[in-house]
């Protein structure tokens, strides 16, 4: 038995209206159409469901058994249909922010939610962090409509991004380091060091944090991989290797047991916020907006 819930809308129309025409009518369709619909279902149930006696129709006993339950499938269909339409809502007027290591520099990140929220106050806003091995913060596998990311972004055609920040390169060291008495640090100086490195799966970010651009083909050596801010300064403090890091990231690190120094003859570094080329989800634009004005202030 296949019954769909247009058959029970015909029916419960015709047993409430009593009348073909009153109920074609009432349903937006064809009469003919109706009574088509109401004989399939019939043939359907292997039973009649009106007695027609003239130009009158009643209901039988079996059409009076299927009314109430007809009633009530439709109506719990109603509520599942208004369920599934407030979800889709909320889901649109969701944007997921990713993020690897955190974006309040300057109080940009408050700055942004809070000119993001003037412009569209009835969407909610999830902050998401995301490991160092994702340098897409999410939007690789879509679990983030948009991200706080350091440039570059590996198979970066898949993006668009505007950048939000730039800094200069520092290298953390740890403390009793031979050059951690520097006030800067050449890079030359640390073309034999052992390095932290980020997981492979990084892509090109590993590289540049690895600063292979900067190394005229020397290989770097690599003393650890390093996963997140813990497991960086654990790294550093044990001695395993030296890092380059963002100047706005020098406080996550040191704690105790490990300095931080400019690196003033490499490229400075670019933190962006970065969103799927192809994602057309408004709120994107949004945020993006409000970021341009917060930078732009």
């Amino acid at each position: 038995m296949d019954v769909h819930g247009r058959d029970l809308r015909y029916f419960v129309a015709v047993a409430e209206e009593l009348h073909f025409t009153r109920a074609a009518e009432r349903l937006y369709v064809s009469q003919p159409a109706l009574s088509k619909q109401i004989s399939a279902l019939e043939r359907s149930l292997g039973v009649e469901l009106f007695a027609r006696v003239g130009r009158e129709i009643r209901l039988t006993a079996a059409g009076t058994a299927l009314l109430d339950p007809a009633r009530q499938v439709l109506a719990a269909w109603e509520t599942a249909e208004s369920a599934v339409l407030a979800a889709k809502r909320a889901q649109a007027a969701t944007l997921n922010v990713g993020f690897s290591t955190s974006p309040g520099r300057s109080g940009i990140a408050a700055a942004v939610r809070s000119r993001f929220s003037e412009a569209a106050p009835e969407a909610a806003l999830h902050m998401h962090q995301v490991g160092w091995d994702d340098a897409t913060a999410g939007l690789a596998d879509q679990s983030n409509d948009i991200a706080y990311v350091w440039l570059p972004l590996p198979e970066a055609e898949r993006y668009r991004w505007q950048v939000i920040a730039e800094e200069p390169r520092h290298v953390a060291l740890p403390e009793g380091h031979r050059l951690a008495g520097h006030t800067e640090v050449p890079f030359h100086e640390l073309l034999f060091e052992p390095f932290l490195a980020l997981p492979r799966s990084a892509g090109p970010l590993r590289d540049y944090w690895l600063a292979l651009d900067e190394r005229d083909g020397l290989p770097a050596r690599v003393g650890a991989q390093i996963a997140g801010i813990d497991e960086t300064y654990e790294a550093l403090v044990d001695g395993r290797g030296v890092c380059l890091l963002a100047a706005g990231n020098a406080p996550a690190l040191t704690r105790g047991g490990v300095v931080t120094r400019p690196v003033p003859d490499i490229a400075g570094c670019r933190l962006a916020l970065a969103w799927r080329a192809d994602d057309r989800n408004p709120l994107i634009a949004v945020y993006v907006d409000a970021a341009r004005r917060v930078i732009d202030r």
